[in-house]
């Protein structure tokens, strides 16, 4: 038995992705899907850290908005951003205004100029080997061993707030891993 969903459009779906109908959109045409680039990749590190503690409803409502304040998560721009910068966003009362989270930004954008071989293939070399689909919500793990390797290896290239369960939801978001629901149309 799964706990997926079956919409009025006849599709099921992870229930998490039945309704509201932005969160419907986010997990058929994004979530799962193979997400590459460094600039794109930057942007799901950054927003999956601005959740942390909030619900993904309001990032996901609030993501133009980032897109606009963050440069479109452009990492060379975001590097340069300095302390008028993060005023600047703390002032931004479309975005998630927390001190914290908008320095880890502009920090991880720098350590991201840092990596060899860019940031997209650095986090992509912690994807592990596929597996079964979960069957229910609660066959979904929080954190897995890939999870804690990737936090563990950002943070020593001096990376912030990417730690094992926002790496892992970021491997979700970015398809490192395919936990939509065995049942779920997306899944596969």
């Amino acid at each position: 038995m799964s706990d997926s969903i079956t919409g009025s459009d006849g599709l099921a779906r992870c229930p998490w992705g039945h309704e509201p109908e932005i969160y419907r959109v986010y997990h058929d045409e994004e979530w799962g899907r193979p997400v590459r680039g460094d600039d794109a990749v930057f942007e799901r590190l950054c927003l999956e850290a601005f959740q942390s503690g909030l619900s993904w409803l309001t990032i996901l409502r609030k993501r133009p908005a980032f897109h606009e304040a963050f440069a479109g998560f452009a990492i060379e721009e975001v590097a340069r951003f300095g302390e008028e910068d993060v005023e600047r966003l703390l002032g931004d009362a479309a975005i998630v205004r927390n001190r914290a989270k908008i320095e880890a930004s502009v920090n991880n954008a720098r350590a991201a100029l840092e990596l060899e071989g860019g940031l997209s293939d650095f986090v992509w070399s912690f994807r592990p080997e596929p597996g079964a689909r979960p069957k229910s919500l609660a066959d979904v793990p929080a954190e897995t061993a890939e999870s804690k390797a990737l936090a563990k290896a950002l943070k020593k290239r001096g990376f912030r707030f990417v730690g094992p369960t926002t790496a892992y939801a970021g491997m979700q978001a970015m398809g490192l891993v395919d936990d939509h629901l065995i049942d779920c149309h997306r899944a596969g």
